[in-house]
Formats: C-alpha cells, structure tokens, sequence
C-alpha cells in the first residue's frame, strides 16, 4: 500500500509505506545489493574484508574514504584509533556514579548516556560548526571509545573494576580484555573481528537513517550517535541478536525444531533470526558467519550450541520455504552472530552494543557525509483525520 505525499510545487508523491525502495540520498560509503546478494564498502567486498578479519582497515576505508596502501599507514591508523580508545578523566571519574544511576537501564541506554558525557568532555562542537576534518575526527572518536564505555559500564554493573584500554592492542582483541578481564584466545578475536567488519554499514537502515535525518540539522555528532542508538534498540532491528538464543534455549533439541517453528509461524510470529528487509537471496554476512561459528566449533571454541543452530537452521529453512512460498525468508546476520558473540563471553544484554560499537564507524561516516549536504531533511505527511 502506497501513501501520496503533498510536495511544495503542489505534485503527488505515492510513496510506498515505510519507504521501500525509496531512494532518499546519494552516498559514496557503501551499498546493498539484495537481488544479488552482496554488500561493500566504498566498492571494496564487505563479505572479502570480514572473511579476512581485516576490521581497521574496513574501518579506515568507511572513515576516511581509503584502505591503507603500506604497513606505515596501517599502523598509523591503529595508533589513531587506540588513543582514540582512552577515556576523559571527567567521564572515568562519573562511571561508577552513572552506572549506578541507570542500573535499571539497558546496556544501550548506558552507551548512549556515555557518549553524551565523552562529547562534552571533549569539547565538541555540533557539525554545522566544524570542518570536515573536525567532523571525521568526530566520528573516530565515538567510535573508538564505545567499547571502552560499554566494557566498563558493564563489569561495573557487575561489581567489578574497569580494565583501563590498551592503546598499543589491536581494538577487538582491546575490547575482549575490557570486557572479560582476560586477553582472549586469537581465534576468537579472529571471530569477533569477523563479524564486527560485516557490522560497519549496511545501507539506509532505520538507525543509519536516524543518524542522517539528526545529522542533517547541523547537531552533535553525539547526538546523531544516540538516536541512531536509540532506533538500534528497537527488537526489528538490532536488538534481536539475544532473542536468538532465546528461541535456541526454548528449542532445546533439533528433535524439537520443526514443531516449535510451525507452532510459531501458524500463530503468526515472527521467527528472529530469519528474514531481511533487503536480501531476496541468503544473507552473505550469515554464509560468512556460519562458517566462522563451525570453524570454533572445529576448535574446541564453541560448543554444541553452533551444531544446535545449523541444524534449527536447516529445518527452519524448510518449514517457511513450505509454508511462506514465495516469501524469500532466509537466514540473516543475527543467527550466527549471536553464537559467535556468545562462544567469546559476551553476555546477552551487550549483544547490541557490541554491534553498536562496529556500526558507530558507518553511523559517523554517513552523518560526516550528511552534513557536508547543509540540507535539513524534512519529508512530508498526509493527513488522514
């Protein structure tokens, strides 16, 4: 169903309920090819970087705009982003103080909370006044200290002490340590950092598309930070890794899967894990990651949970492809993700955050880009009372 759009120059617009298809801005960051299956970076194979577990230097081509041409500059970048990782002395001083105030918050709501404080701290501008040099800097520095944040809030919330970063490590191995107290193992890293690369960007999506829409009033960069944060959270975005488990937990056995499925899908519920907004084909980022959870499995990494979910995929698969025909429903990034992020110790309640951390880089680059238009987005509405 279509909507009509009223414009200045009196034309109708049908527009296409939540604005499918619709193409609202010209960006250079990256794309979604969903016939096809495929997305990249700036032309560079997003599935490539990832499956290479190459995330600073995904991260330096979303930022930036370049992919490193020699180890000086790849080194360099890295240096950048772990001072970038250290936390004002004011915002280390508040921790304890806002962890205990939103103790009854969720862990993303904290993040947003601890960004506000790092912008203030540091003093930055909102982007209409800022160069485009200023605004880059911006977004690295968003980006670089939300895993600190979101370690620290956590073992606090925890009763444990923050582990302070560690500038010289690389940033996923950095957040491990933060998180768990312990440097991790390198093949979890390897696997996390997998993951993490395929979170950088990926479209126009409802949080990216947040952070423009704030982007393009010339505010904070913090700002667009959280509200991009807050769309995040909603559970048809990014806040259904965890209830994958969830639906894992309730499974139990792939014995189980094939009733609890059509149980669900006759009742009309939604099964997380499975559909996306723009992939008509399966999703690359969860072939990658499937691949990666069976590779720790291989290891000794992860355990019988990865077996558990390829075979609830396989059965899923094949009650929709029976009972939603020509509905497409495939396999999404939040299955295999969820596994992977639970194999390397990452509780539940952080799922989204640490998915947060890697898409803060791509939310950064497009609100940069954004701004550069001096254009405030404002579409229009049909009245219908």
């Amino acid at each position: 169903m279509a909507i009509t759009i009223d414009r200045d120059d009196d034309r109708l617009i049908d527009v296409p309920r939540g604005l499918t298809n619709v193409v609202v801005a010209e960006t250079r960051i990256g794309d979604v090819r969903g016939a096809e299956g495929t997305f990249h970076y700036r032309g560079v194979s997003g599935v490539d970087l990832a499956a290479e577990a190459r995330f600073e230097d995904a991260w330096r081509l979303v930022a930036i705009g370049a992919l490193p041409r020699t180890a000086q500059e790849a080194t360099a970048f890295r240096e950048r982003i772990g001072a970038a990782r250290v936390l004002p002395a004011t915002t280390v001083d508040a921790l304890p103080a806002l962890a205990a105030i939103t103790a009854a918050l969720d862990p993303t709501t904290r993040l947003r909370t601890g960004l506000a404080l790092v912008s203030a701290a540091d003093g930055r501008r909102p982007l209409y006044d800022e160069t485009t040099t200023e605004r880059e800097d911006d977004a690295i520095r968003l980006a670089a200290v939300a895993p600190t944040l979101i370690a620290a809030l956590h073992r606090l919330s925890i009763g444990a002490e923050p582990v302070s970063p560690d500038p010289a490590l690389p940033p996923v191995a950095d957040y491990l340590r933060m998180l768990t107290g312990e440097e991790a193992h390198p093949r979890l890293v390897d696997a996390l950092a997998s993951y993490l690369t395929a979170a950088i960007d990926h479209g126009f999506n409802a949080s990216t598309f947040t952070a423009r829409v704030i982007a393009s009033t010339g505010a904070d960069l913090a700002s667009c930070a959280d509200g991009a944060l807050g769309a995040l959270a909603g559970p048809l975005h990014g806040g259904a890794p965890s209830r994958t488990l969830e639906m894992l937990d309730e499974i139990g056995d792939p014995s189980a899967a094939e009733a609890w499925v059509r149980d669900r899908v006759s009742s009309g519920e939604r099964i997380m894990g499975f559909g996306h907004a723009v992939y008509r084909t399966e999703d690359p980022r969860s072939r990658l990651l499937r691949d990666v959870a069976q590779r720790l499995r291989a290891d000794g990494l992860a355990g019988e949970r990865v077996d558990l979910a390829v075979a609830v995929e396989r059965t899923v698969l094949h009650v929709l492809d029976e009972l939603k025909q020509g509905r497409a429903l495939r396999t999404n990034v939040e299955l295999y993700a969820a596994v992977i992020m639970e194999a390397c110790g990452i509780p539940r309640d952080l799922f989204t955050p640490t998915f947060a951390s890697a898409r803060l880089i791509g939310w950064g680059a497009h609100a940069v880009e954004q701004a550069q238009e001096g254009k405030i987005l404002r579409p229009s509405s049909r009245y219908i009372g």
